[in-house]
């Protein structure tokens, strides 16, 4: 579901650890979802997921789901 910032209050951001440009995906957890944002738009829309499509997803990054794009 897409959402602007202010209706979720404020979030607890994280951005990959080698993130230094200024222009990474964002994610924080607002209770049973997962929320993810750009970080060079702090007031933009933002996605959320359900844990479980979270988990799906970050495992599919693992095992190499994504390698290609």
């Amino acid at each position: 579901m897409l959402h602007m910032p202010q209706s979720l209050g404020d979030l607890s951001w994280r951005v990959a650890r080698k993130c230094n440009s200024g222009e990474c995906v964002r994610v924080a957890a607002h209770g049973d979802e997962i929320v993810i944002g750009s970080s060079k738009h702090l007031d933009g829309p933002v996605i959320t997921y359900s844990r479980a499509e979270w988990a799906a997803f970050v495992e599919g990054v693992r095992q190499g789901d994504f390698d290609d794009l």
